[in-house]
């Protein structure tokens, strides 16, 4: 987002501001944020079927990168991993920038290249190509999102992937209302009295307004400035629906290839009549994305991985093989195999619905062997079983984990 005058100029002011998220960089001494998307083992799974060569440098553009959590987090894992990279920072703050710069510094990450800039320079301030582009909540607030994703999709190598967050239209219920009233109440105020305003209306708002009767909206965002201003006094976002994200996606020559967490985007989570499920898995895989955020009605935001719409292999790995590398996402086996011992299933919680997974006998020992390096045909023999035996216990395993965005393949 360049500098100017109109929204574009306050959308940088604000930031300049009130960094996004409010991040204290001492924090990296105690804890490293995870998420989603730039996870580098989701990211090698959607994006690369699980085959990124390790031996290889790993070219990273994390656009419009804030405060720092997608970069930190991926800079963090490819060190951890030994995977050397070139890693390209850009934002339109420079106070946001120096916070992560200031959290790189913390853990010691060298040789990351930090810009300010708009993401609509890219291919001038640093080009292409790129194996892996994040764009994480930044391409809603341009006045043509399109125009921001052209551009990305232009330095993006054809065989390289992108890991997007943008906006949802329905978990986001009541937001937009309560923005024009602030534009209303606020006029041309200064920053502080407008979010003096805004902590005022949220008090003062009837009870059956839809912000209030949101349960979604609650967060952390509500309780710091920058995360109140971000929500509420914004001067240009737009939130999107499945179907809006899949034609923008395809007018930039993208293919979305995975939502996160794929659950989530399966009307099975969100349907207890088997009759109505039968009917939604003869939909094609988008319209049933679509279908579920209809019946969710409380996805926030939407995280997926796109590819360029001309690669024609797919992106995702697949669990074939005893070469395959089972990964559980942070390292979380030992303590998932322990609560499956307690019990003997899984309880998931999604916006508040929750399910209990009935899982597989056999799972918690499973679980247990996987350690991020041991591949099927390893576990096969530690587990002294058959491989179609091994096969079959993993893949009912793999099929309620994987969806959760727990457990993920790599070769």
């Amino acid at each position: 987002m360049a500098a100017g005058d109109g929204a574009d100029g306050r959308v940088q002011a604000q930031y300049e501001a009130f960094p996004y998220p409010a991040r204290d960089p001492a924090d990296e001494r105690k804890r490293l944020i995870s998420g989603s998307p730039s996870h580098f083992d989701e990211l090698n799974h959607y994006g690369f079927a699980g085959r990124w060569d390790f031996r290889r440098r790993l070219r990273a553009l994390i656009a419009g990168g804030g405060t720092g959590d997608a970069l930190i987090m991926l800079a963090q894992q490819l060190h951890d991993r030994g995977i050397a990279a070139d890693l390209t920072y850009i934002d339109v703050s420079a106070a946001s920038r120096a916070v992560a710069e200031a959290r790189a510094a913390v853990r010691n990450l060298n040789g990351i290249r930090f810009l300010t800039g708009s993401l609509l320079e890219i291919g001038r301030l640093a080009p292409g190509p790129y194996d892996y582009i994040d764009c994480c909540g930044v391409l809603h607030h341009l006045a043509e999102p399109l125009e921001g994703l052209r551009a990305l999709a232009t330095e993006l190598d054809p065989a390289g992937t992108m890991g997007l967050m943008l906006y949802g239209a329905l978990g986001r219920t009541g937001v937009y209302p309560v923005q024009a009233a602030l534009r209303a109440l606020a006029g041309d105020s200064d920053d502080r009295t407008r979010i003096a305003l805004a902590r005022q209306l949220l008090a003062d708002l009837p009870e059956g307004h839809w912000f209030k009767r949101n349960p979604y909206l609650g967060d952390h965002r509500l309780g710091d400035d920058a995360g109140l201003y971000d929500l509420l006094l914004h001067s240009r976002d737009r939130a999107y629906l499945v179907p809006e994200i899949e034609a923008l996606a395809a007018a930039a020559g993208l293919r979305l290839v995975s939502f996160i967490e794929p659950a989530r985007y399966d009307p099975a989570t969100w349907l207890g009549n088997p009759a109505l499920t039968v009917r939604a898995r003869q939909l094609p895989w988008l319209q049933q994305c679509a279908l579920a955020e209809n019946l969710a009605g409380s996805i926030k935001s939407h995280v997926f991985y796109a590819v360029s719409a001309g690669r024609t292999a797919d992106s995702i790995a697949r669990p074939n093989g005893p070469e395959a590398i089972p990964v559980l996402r942070d390292g979380n086996g030992p303590a998932l195999a322990a609560a499956l011992k307690r019990g003997n299933g899984l309880t998931i919680n999604f916006d508040g619905r929750q399910q209990r997974l009935a899982m597989p006998e056999g799972s918690a020992q499973l679980l247990a062997l996987i350690d991020g390096s041991r591949r099927l045909g390893d576990l096969q023999r530690l587990l002294k079983l058959d491989w179609f035996a091994l096969k079959a216990r993993f893949d009912r395993v793999y099929a309620l984990l994987n969806p959760l965005n727990l457990l993920l393949i790599r070769f």
